[in-house]
């Protein structure tokens, strides 16, 4: 069947209609006729199997890795970096629209930075003592011999596990391996085993992998342990904060998710008090390593957003919050309407949930003032957004 892509939608697939039903279909770019193969799903939707380029995008290109298509990692390498970014940015405003009923700004900002060897942190899964990643919407290994997102230091250290891989001393049970780097140092952690690991497995890495540290690695003057989150685009997370705090002053500020601590030391700058809120206990025990190494005060409390929240009896003047993927939620949203707090910077990494957020806050009395996409995973749907908003005075 032939079809006609109308645009792409978040999750890297292009839309397009037959017969009145939509049809998603991945690897293609808005305006291309292409001809596919509709596949057999469960899930309601239409999907199909791009099998010929009919007509082709100005913007598409030759993709440059030879696993592009078959590994599931990324989704826009088809695409000229520019059009991947103004790809997204539509995909902001529409999901927007469509979910939150909200009419973004008239402007949206973008943050660029290196589109290639940007990724500091990757996680590979082992199949038959081979090294890759999951194939698109399937359990099966690609196998790799390098990444062109990863860092130099990501791809060294896959060279030499794929050479680790072929030893016996290999423990066959670890199925899925991190790599976590600073360029210089670098942290393995074991993702997925099926029995625990010895300590001579990481006493083996240590040897055979220049750099490697036991236990918590530095970076960029952070503590980072191995259950720990940290930003994986190693050009653009200074630049993240830039955006997320930007001139924000004043007495007292929240640290919603804080994980070790990045936006919190910014803050810290700024604010007469701050308070980071973290449950992960690695994370927190991070966190307040890094304000004591970097010599500023900050409150730490390990404890769910949620709870945190429902017990603060009083506003803060301003709320950064990094939640994961499933966003705030009513319960977050409904208790920071409550309180009322002067200003409050979200940063998503899930354009859906944001929509549903705001869509909270604003009915709850809060404006939407400035609207940021900053793109820390190029050549993927992935959507990094910062909002900023303020309490309505009316």
């Amino acid at each position: 069947m032939n079809l006609t892509i109308e645009k792409l939608v978040y999750g890297g697939a292009g839309l397009s209609r037959l017969d009145g039903q939509v049809v998603l279909t991945p690897f293609v770019l808005p305006g291309e006729e292409v001809r596919a193969e509709l596949e057999k799903t469960s899930s309601g939707v239409q999907r199909a199997r791009l099998q010929e380029l009919l007509r082709g995008a100005n913007d598409r290109v030759a993709p440059p890795c030879p696993y592009f298509g078959r590994c599931g990692g990324c989704h826009y390498q088809h695409a000229e970096y520019a059009a991947q970014v103004e790809i997204k940015r539509g995909i902001l405003a529409e999901t927007l629209r469509r979910v939150g009923k909200i009419e973004p700004p008239a402007s949206i900002g973008v943050i660029t930075g290196e589109p290639w060897g940007y990724r500091n942190r990757a996680q590979f899964h082992i199949r038959e003592r081979q090294l890759g990643y999951l194939e698109m919407g399937s359990h099966k290994l690609c196998a790799i011999e390098k990444c062109p997102i990863s860092s130099p230091k990501i791809n060294e250290c896959i060279a030499i596990l794929r050479k680790m891989l072929k030893n016996a001393r290999w423990p066959k049970f670890v199925t899925s391996i991190e790599i976590f780097t600073n360029e210089t140092e670098v942290q393995i952690n074991v993702r997925e085993t099926s029995q625990p690991v010895a300590r001579r497995f990481f006493e083996w890495c240590e040897k055979e992998i220049p750099g490697m540290v036991p236990g918590a690695l530095e970076y960029e003057g952070f503590q980072v342990s191995g259950e720990s989150f940290f930003q994986v685009n190693r050009f653009l997370d200074t630049r993240l904060v830039e955006a997320a705090i930007g001139g924000a002053v004043g007495t007292s500020a929240l640290d919603l998710y804080a994980g070790v601590g990045l936006f919190s030391l910014s803050l810290a700058k700024k604010f007469g008090k701050v308070t980071a809120v973290e449950s992960g206990i690695g994370a927190i025990r991070d966190c307040k390593a890094n304000a004591l190494k970097a010599g500023v005060e900050l409150n730490t409390v390990a404890m769910s957003v949620d709870d945190y929240l429902l017990a603060l009896d009083a506003p803060p003047d301003f709320v950064l919050a990094d939640p994961p993927r499933s966003g705030l939620g009513k319960t977050a949203v409904a208790r920071l309407i409550e309180l009322q707090p002067a200003r409050i910077t979200v940063v998503s990494c899930d354009p859906a949930t944001l929509a549903r957020d705001l869509a909270g806050l604003l009915a709850g009395g809060f404006q939407l003032d400035e609207l940021t996409m900053v793109d820390l995973f190029p050549q993927t749907f992935h959507i990094e957004a910062v909002a900023k908003l303020h309490r309505s005075l009316a």
